[in-house]
């Protein structure tokens, strides 16, 4: 697919038609995600796929504070745990990915949601989340960092594509020489 038509694409879709998320294309953006750069390559952060009647089971943690109601009708899930930082020595120099981590996570995200459009696939990027009940929904330890959660399935009939409204190129670019 032609990279800005992908872009012009993708966008947050609220309305997910029952069609099943195979592994399969859960496995290839979860591959294909795992290509973003990271600090210091250290990749920090695990993925979960969560589909059918486990994905049900786990809405109710992306609906904190009754939000997210359109979530009822999402068939899977990608969840994006952000491991805890790591240093690497390099000779003398120690180089820690500390404050990098969530930034990483945010790249990969977007290319998540990026391979996800180019399978014929539509996301939604979700922030609110119950980062304690995803723990214990995935069996980690409570305190454990999920910056971001990637709601994936085929739009429901008739979802309209939104044209995208951005502000002009100049309002948002400096070019400085």
């Amino acid at each position: 697919m032609d990279l800005e038509k992908l872009f012009l694409q993708r966008q947050s879709t609220r309305e997910f038609s029952q069609k099943e998320v195979t592994d399969e294309e859960l496995t290839e953006i979860c591959r294909l995600a795992a290509l973003a750069p990271s600090a210091i390559n250290q990749q920090p952060y695990n993925l979960y796929a969560v589909s059918g009647e486990k994905a049900k089971a786990f809405t109710k943690y992306v609906q904190k504070d009754g939000a997210n109601g359109w979530a009822e009708s999402v068939p899977a899930y990608i969840i994006i745990e952000a491991r805890k930082p790591t240093v690497i020595v390099r000779g003398e120099r120690k180089i820690s990915n500390e404050e990098f981590v969530q930034n990483d996570a945010g790249i990969l995200t977007a290319y998540a949601a990026l391979a996800a459009e180019n399978l014929g696939l539509q996301t939604c990027i979700i922030g609110l989340r119950d980062e304690n009940g995803i723990a214990e929904f995935l069996n980690l330890p409570l305190g454990t960092n999920f910056p971001l959660i990637i709601a994936v399935g085929h739009k429901a009939e008739g979802y309209p594509l939104r044209e995208k409204k951005r502000r002009e190129i100049a309002e948002t670019l400096k070019i400085i020489k």
